[in-house]
């Protein structure tokens, strides 16, 4: 490929390819963007053997690629030296000497002067490199305090791992935004958030909202049914190995379905995403409840169902899932926790316009019955899909990303 913009270093700890969960969905439209303004150098690694088949996908939109294998059980090994270092377990998962001397190789051969890494792991291949004009560190979210959200649900020796890591961890978070150009989260809420826990980097911290496609996600999208049509179907979507989703349907199988099926047995409740745990794969034996495992198209399982939940109990930043939904003209009935960082109509808390949001059990049950059984749902499909399309597109939440890298140090 000939060589024509400005050639730019980009790090991401998993292959941005394909959108099919959270930090996949951003990083792959980051490299969309950044490849209409750039000449991309990507570096980055695949831990899931299925994502194989995907190096040339993403080579399509890069001047060159260096991709390695991680083996998640060897590199869950590797990461105990965090103990004996004294730093968060995190950052040796994803150290590479052979990244390392790409990295290095690659700024010196093509003169690259600007770099974005994604996520906080991958700075250490850029910390040593102070010869660069511009260092944008992507934290997505404030890792740190995910780990310590761990903490507080669980007990043991697992809650005192869980300390250790959101401890570390911050401490690294505010080395590098101490010493890198610019540091960017998902949300205004989020960035203000890290502003308090470090103001000497409050300067160089913003925001830099998530984004739907909205050519994709549209309420023109048309589909058959997965479902059957008598059946009342509440969806939850998401990847089913992440500790917070799992939570999530665990607490709405539990807690919340039974008092909507005790009431009207056509109530259903699906679980759509890739690798549920075992815990998750036993919710199915509960009445109503079903599991599905990873599909192909996210996009009918919306589509077709009454509402969607997102009734997260541990979250940070933006959930692409409750922007989908909304995307789609779907009605959402979320937590708070869910649905920090995505900006509303400032009437929605006491007209409920575009979501309904509450962390009640009560509350979550009398919203879902409400919405069934009256014409308020039409409005609030009709308004979300609206406001995602007003505020939500790719093309204007990364619209500020240029500034931050062409910004020098």
């Amino acid at each position: 490929m000939i060589q024509s913009k400005t050639p730019l270093l980009f790090l991401v700890h998993r292959i941005p390819f394909p959108p099919n969960k959270g930090d996949k969905i951003r990083s792959y439209h980051l490299l969309k963007f950044l490849a209409e303004q750039y000449d991309v150098y990507l570096g980055t690694f695949i831990d899931d053997v299925q994502d194989e088949q995907y190096r040339s996908v993403v080579a399509e939109f890069c001047q060159e690629v260096h991709i390695e294998t991680i083996r998640p059980p060897l590199a869950k090994l590797k990461s105990l030296s965090g103990f004996i270092r004294n730093e968060a377990l995190s950052i040796p998962y994803y150290a590479s000497a052979t990244m390392q001397d790409w990295v290095n190789k690659i700024v010196a051969s093509k003169q690259i002067k600007k770099s974005l890494a994604f996520s906080s792991p991958m700075a250490q291949f850029l910390v040593n490199l102070d010869n660069l004009d511009s260092r944008v560190m992507d934290f997505v979210d404030i890792d740190s305090d995910k780990w310590q959200q761990y903490c507080q649900t669980h007990k043991g020796i697992m809650s005192w791992i869980y300390a250790r890591e959101a401890r570390y961890l911050f401490a690294y978070e505010k080395q590098i935004a101490k010493q890198f150009t610019a540091s960017l989260f998902v949300s205004e809420q989020e960035a203000q958030m890290f502003r308090t826990m470090n103001p000497e980097a409050a300067d160089k911290t913003h925001g830099l909202s998530n984004g739907v496609d909205i050519d994709y996600f549209n309420t023109r999208y048309q589909s058959e049914n997965p479902y059957n049509k008598n059946k009342k179907v509440l969806v939850f979507t998401g990847a089913m190995d992440y500790w917070a989703n799992c939570d999530a349907v665990i607490w709405f199988a539990q807690e919340i379905f039974p008092l909507l099926y005790n009431k009207d047995k056509s109530y259903q409740f699906y679980i759509v995403g890739s690798n549920p745990t075992e815990q998750v794969q036993a919710l199915a034996a509960i009445e109503g409840v079903f599991v599905t495992g990873r599909v192909e198209d996210i996009r009918p399982y919306i589509q077709h169902a009454l509402l969607c939940v997102a009734p997260l109990r541990i979250a940070r930043g933006i959930q692409n899932k409750v922007l989908e939904a909304m995307a789609m003209g779907k009605a959402v009935i979320a937590t708070m926790n869910a649905m920090e960082g995505i900006e509303l109509p400032e009437h929605n808390r006491d007209k409920k316009a575009v979501a309904l949001i509450s962390d009640s059990v009560v509350q979550q049950f009398e919203d879902i019955d409400y919405l069934n059984n009256s014409g308020i749902r039409k409005r609030i499909e009709l308004a979300a899909s609206q406001w995602i399309i007003e505020h939500y597109s790719w093309s204007k939440t990364l619209a500020p990303l240029t500034t931050f890298i062409e910004a020098e140090q």
